[in-house]
């Protein structure tokens, strides 16, 4: 029993040691920090950086029409549909020209027996003027009375007044042929300008009468952006002054507009005015793009760091920022407008902190950082 008793005692203790050296091997068990060399570094400073008012505003064509008839008729064709470009003067729709054609006809009859009237009534003056001055010889000469000269006076007086009254009928049977052969050309629907149809608005067999729209024609030479600028800001905006114009459907490229027209009517709503910014042509625009403007205010003071020091962890952006031992510590900010390369930070960063530069694809959260030299 001594024995065993002593065996058991001896595993105890052995035990009981084994449980104390893992214990007191546990502290040596954690991780030293990493040291990560060659790490670039940059301190954060406040700098002056522009102050921007940016407003926001739709793309428009320059010259927009709503081509509508000026008659009733059916349309006979449709020769342009949504998203065809048509040169000036290109027929786009067909109306039926019956009536028109009919009255055109009647007003050239007219015309041609008002013609022949006034044929008539020529003949007649000349030859009742030839008689007058016969008759003017004879009565100086003492041959006829007065009552005579008289007579044959009143009867060219008389020529001459028919003669007037028919040009005058001949004018008028011009002129209703001239409104009949404008009515006609009612009957074709014509493209005021070089530009894309944008919008289609009847169908062949369709009954229009004046007034009715048929097309929207958009001129792609030149567009503007029209923005929405508030009255406290509208002293940041003047008429010929450059505006930066981004589009972001096309990218991130800047566009230089500038403003052309300030409209001068406030929106009750809003109280905002309607700025319209002129676009340098390019074939991308189109109208009912999504654009902003930017107009300089002065100056301000920012905090800016390099695109390369962002560190993205899904929808959030982040930088790592050094403590007093140098150690990296991830700070989550909230980003402002970009600059060029560098992007401003509104919060979660202070002036005169230090943090990496480029970071990467490095996970550095909790490494000490040497800087590169």
């Amino acid at each position: 029993m001594n024995r065993r008793n002593v065996i058991i005692l001896l595993l105890l203790t052995a035990t009981i040691t084994a449980l104390s050296a893992c214990t007191a091997e546990k502290p040596q068990t954690s991780q030293a920090k990493e040291n990560v060399r060659h790490v670039p570094v940059l301190s954060v400073q406040k700098s002056n950086v522009p102050d921007l008012l940016e407003a926001v505003g739709t793309v428009r064509s320059d010259q927009t029409s709503v081509l509508a008839s000026q008659m009733m008729g059916n349309i006979l064709e449709i020769r342009a549909h949504e998203g065809d470009r048509v040169q000036r003067g290109a027929v786009l729709a067909v109306i039926d020209d019956s009536q028109p054609r009919a009255a055109m006809e009647r007003a050239r009859a007219a015309e041609n027996a008002a013609k022949e009237e006034l044929l008539a009534a020529e003949s007649d003056l000349g030859l009742a003027t030839t008689s007058l001055r016969r008759y003017q010889t004879l009565y100086e000469k003492g041959t006829i009375s007065a009552q005579e000269f008289d007579q044959v006076k009143a009867r060219q007086q008389a020529a001459l007044a028919h003669r007037d009254w028919a040009q005058a009928e001949l004018d008028q049977t011009k002129a209703a042929v001239a409104q009949a052969v404008t009515t006609l050309q009612y009957s074709q629907i014509r493209a005021p300008f070089d530009g894309i149809v944008t919008e289609k608005k009847a169908d062949p067999g369709s009954l229009v009468s004046p007034g009715t729209p048929i097309f929207t024609l958009e001129d792609t030479r030149r567009y503007r952006l029209e923005v929405s600028v508030n009255e406290s800001d509208l002293a940041s905006v003047q008429i010929g002054r450059a505006a930066p114009v981004f589009v972001d459907a096309l990218g991130n490229a800047e566009w230089k507009g500038k403003v052309v027209q300030i409209v001068p009517a406030a929106d009750p709503g809003s109280r905002a005015f309607l700025v319209k910014i002129e676009l340098p042509g390019d074939p991308r625009l189109y109208s009912g793009l999504y654009g902003r403007a930017q107009f300089r205010r002065g100056e301000r003071q920012s905090l800016l760091i390099p695109r390369t020091a962002l560190v993205e962890r899904g929808q959030l952006h982040g930088v790592f920022v050094l403590d007093q031992n140098r150690v990296a510590n991830l700070h989550y900010v909230t980003l402002g407008k970009l600059s060029g390369e560098e992007v401003e930070v509104l919060a979660g960063l202070q002036g005169g902190e230090r943090l990496v530069a480029a970071p990467g694809d490095r996970e550095l959260d909790g490494q000490q950082i040497e800087a590169e030299p």
